[in-house]
């Protein structure tokens, strides 16, 4: 990127100066951009406030979705159906490996139909699929799976394509702290889905449907709305501000200001291309540093699947009341949801991605080991409180993981495809943890509890490896005087 020149930096005045070539909607070269400290950081904060509370939004009724069949479980969601919790389980196991086979295909399309055409209308899709959940009561095996399967296929590619929309808007030391408020939309559902439910649950017998059934209903249509909201105010791009009902959400100047502090901070995200080539996704896929990121992704959240799944029962087994428990499973998410906003504000503070996610992985371990210890144990206020911790430290790495890995991807295209195979790696362990608590193994669950300590132990060597091969590779770098790209960490 020749055209590119210096920032000028003379006191709280930069000015930015890229080409045509540079800018979608471009002036003359000799044009020259200047923009205030302040007035950039006013851009940012208005950017935050119309970017990032729909793609919120969009996480949380995703997460809703994917998780409320955990508090299904507390009101006889099983015998209602007609199914085993083995069968239960694969229906979960399903769920994510429909997002694991669409996660790239959906990338690739995100490029061609842009976030607000793809992403709202992934929402309204599964969000009706979500809601028909409602209706397979009595139905068996079949219906359940079917949905299960067919919710993981129209979810496939949300996430990642929203963590690639981020990176268009915003400068790469501003990426970890907006990746954490994204996956707040993920947490504040996990927090507060268990206190819906502890109301709605109440509503079994109105119309003659279960508890259960309310909540797929209400949330599924609360989903379908999302999806229509997305759609008509989401901007299409930094370029092109405007949304599907022709509301214009920024002048010409700040469209202009947005582009250029984004391209002088990362010249590859002047990409306008609508296809990823087949050599971006095998340089993605052939890329062998990510090996020890999937291998930290594959042991640490599969556990995840599986506590989430399970903890409103494992609450009740340590002495609660059923409907209680759905309510005190949130506490842990809410933790989680105060860590992860901290560990992405440290993140961008310092710089620094790789020592933050080793940190929470480490607290994570303890955790589980600690939870594993205690399955015999007769106290269940100390067994309920190591659960909620666990549940606290077991994602709040996994935002500042995803923008670690992102800044070291070397395109926009490459970027796309990272976060995709970053996804698809999280719904693997879901695959893996569908099954880690069998109904034999119950109520203590040793033999599901030994197996996620093994993992997560795993996947702490996986982020040691992590952070010393960039520490490696940039000292390789240095010495063999390539300056041209160097490895966050």
């Amino acid at each position: 990127m020749s055209d590119l020149k210096q920032i000028d930096v003379l006191g709280e005045k930069e000015v930015g100066i890229l080409s045509e070539s540079q800018l979608s909607h471009s002036d003359d070269d000799s044009q020259i951009l200047e923009w205030t400290a302040a007035e950039e950081k006013a851009l940012v904060r208005k950017t935050d406030f119309i970017i990032m509370p729909l793609l919120m939004l969009g996480f949380f009724s995703l997460q809703v979705d994917r998780g409320n069949i955990a508090n299904a479980l507390t009101d006889n969601f099983l015998a209602d159906v007609g199914i085993t919790q083995f069968q239960f389980n694969i229906g979960q196991q399903l769920l994510s490996a429909g997002i694991v086979i669409l996660e790239i295909p959906s990338n690739l399309l995100l490029f061609q139909f842009g976030p607000t055409i793809w992403i709202g209308s992934q929402i309204m899709v599964w969000g009706f699929i979500a809601t028909f959940q409602a209706f397979i009561k009595g139905k068996g095996l079949g219906p359940y799976l079917t949905t299960r399967l067919l919710l993981g296929l129209c979810e496939a590619g949300f996430i990642p394509a929203g963590l690639y929309t981020i990176t268009k808007w915003y400068k790469r030391e501003e990426t970890a702290k907006r990746f954490a408020i994204f996956f707040i939309g993920m947490m504040a559902s996990a927090a507060s889905t268990g206190l819906i439910a502890f109301g709605i649950l109440r509503m079994r017998g109105i119309c003659g449907l279960s508890g259960w059934q309310w909540i797929f209903l209400i949330e599924g249509m609360f989903t379908v709305l999302v999806g229509a909201t997305f759609l008509s105010f989401f901007p299409h791009s930094p370029g092109n501000p405007v949304s599907l009902l022709k509301y214009r959400y920024f002048s010409e100047r700040e469209s202009q200001l947005i582009l250029r502090r984004v391209l002088l901070d990362d010249p590859t995200k002047s990409e306008t291309r609508k296809h990823i080539p087949w050599s971006e996704v095998k340089a993605v896929l052939t890329n062998w540093t990510l090996i020890p990121h999937i291998l930290l992704i594959l042991c640490c959240m599969s556990p995840i699947q599986a506590i989430g799944n399970y903890g409103p029962l494992l609450i009740i087994s340590f002495g609660f009341d059923k409907l209680k428990s759905n309510a005190m499973g949130t506490i842990g998410a809410w933790l989680m949801l105060l860590g992860n906003v901290l560990f992405g504000f440290l993140a961008d503070r310092f710089g620094v991605r790789g020592p933050l996610v080793l940190l929470v992985v480490t607290i994570f371990t303890a955790m589980v080991l600690a939870n594993r210890f205690l399955v015999e144990s007769h106290d269940g206020n100390l067994r309920f409180a190591f659960l909620t911790l666990a549940v606290a430290f077991s994602a709040a790495w996994h935002p500042i993981h995803g923008a670690w890995i992102a800044l070291n991807a070397r395109s926009a295209g490459q970027r796309s495809i990272t976060m995709a195979v970053f996804i698809m790696a999280a719904n693997l362990a879901g695959v893996i943890g569908g099954q880690m608590f069998q109904a034999e193994d119950a109520p203590l669950y040793k033999t599901g509890w030994a197996a996620i300590v093994g993992l997560v132990a795993v996947g702490l060597l996986s982020a040691i490896v992590a952070n010393l091969q960039y520490v490696f590779l940039n000292r390789r770098q240095a010495k063999d005087g390539e300056k041209r790209f160097l490895y966050s960490h």
